[in-house]
């Protein structure tokens, strides 16, 4: 064991939540580049293959607004109060900075991994 406290499997799975929880941070702001509210996010997150809890979406949700990255609204729809969210003008500038951040980084592991491939 690496620390004499974690196995190799519980060390995988804590790695893969951090590079998990940047990821989520990246697709939220690109999915509310429309307006969403928080059901109608999540089940797009799934939809594409990154499922998120309620419990990780809505703290998220409100430390982007607090950044200043989002904005939010309340409005009735289906006869029932929802939270719509979108993008900021500051959210979309951090966000294009975010995904060629992301371009660099992938690029820099792509090459990586062709001159010492796995």
């Amino acid at each position: 064991m690496a620390n004499g406290s974690q196995g190799a499997p519980e060390i995988l799975e804590n790695l893969k939540m951090e590079l998990r929880r940047g990821c989520l941070i990246v697709a939220v702001l690109a999915q509310l580049r429309t307006e969403q509210y928080g059901y109608t996010l999540r089940k797009a997150l799934a939809d594409d293959g990154l499922a998120i809890d309620e419990g990780t979406l809505y703290p998220l949700l409100r430390r982007l607004e607090t950044q200043g990255l989002l904005v939010s609204q309340w409005r009735e729809e289906d006869k029932r109060n929802k939270r719509f969210y979108r993008l900021s003008p500051a959210g979309e500038q951090i966000l294009s900075q975010l995904l060629e951040e992301w371009q660099n980084i992938n690029s820099s592991l792509s090459k990586m991994l062709e001159e010492a491939p796995l």
